[in-house]
């Protein structure tokens, strides 16, 4: 007897949380792929027009790294502020890309720059998006020593999103790193208290804190695979569900 399909999932709004390395070719010297910022619009676009509201960070990885710096004896604060600023070019290359597609899209940046973004203010972004508009927030949380996860986790929960799709190289969280291990088990479902005892690296630290204490659940899901940003969006069963009470 055939398993039955899995039932798909109903978001009304979501936080969709990129890493700076997905915008850019592997072994390319281009910071930024327009064809690969293109295909995330489009994917995005499609879900859009299904009637989801979207909320979009995108990390800075692909040009630079704070803590990678501080690491090599740059000041940990300075280091991580330019990494804000890097968030920003690549939160204006998605919207250029969206906005060419005919999404209308707003970034809200938690550094004032006025020439290129909004200051984020949480009532607006909210308007934004009842009004049909996709929200990229950029500069992180604006303030050193917090990554991107923990600014997905805090927009999401600001804005009261239904969920975080976390886009990763690998399909969900495994027991161990899949990289390493060919035996590695993925996880269906999960909840925040199984993922904390087994040392799961969903997501750091103090994102994850703030995801289990004010109930957002998380999807980890592979963006490597064709179309999986729009069905996840969409609300296909991808990846991997931590929440505070798995799934029946």
């Amino acid at each position: 007897m055939a398993a039955e399909p899995a039932q798909r999932r109903q978001f009304k709004r979501v936080v969709l949380k990129l890493s700076g390395e997905a915008l850019r070719e592997d072994g390319s010297h281009d910071n930024i792929s327009p064809p690969i910022v293109e295909n995330i619009a489009r994917q995005v676009k499609e879900a859009y027009q299904a009637g989801v509201e979207i909320a979009i960070v995108v990390g800075g990885g692909n040009f630079w790294r704070g803590i990678t710096a501080s690491n090599r004896g740059m000041d940990r604060a300075t280091a991580d502020y330019m990494g804000m600023l890097a968030t920003v070019m690549n939160s204006l290359a998605v919207q250029s890309m969206l906005e060419q597609l005919d999404v209308p899209t707003r970034v809200q940046s938690a550094i004032e720059m006025k020439n290129v973004a909004e200051p984020f203010i949480r009532r607006k972004a909210m308007r934004h998006l009842e009004l049909g508009r996709v929200v990229i927030f950029a500069a992180g949380t604006g303030n050193p020593f917090f990554s991107t996860d923990t600014t997905a986790a805090l927009r999401a929960s600001e804005i009261g999103a239904d969920v975080i799709l976390k886009a990763t190289k690998v399909d969900g969280v495994y027991d161990s790193d899949p990289m390493k291990n060919p035996d590695a088990i993925r996880y269906e479902s999960l909840t925040f208290h199984e993922a904390l005892t087994r040392q799961l690296k969903v997501m750091d630290a103090t994102a994850f804190s703030l995801c289990m204490d004010n109930n957002k659940p998380i999807i980890v899901f592979s963006m490597t695979e064709e179309d999986n940003i729009r069905r996840v969006l969409t609300g296909e069963p991808l990846g991997t569900l931590v929440t505070n009470k798995c799934e029946e």
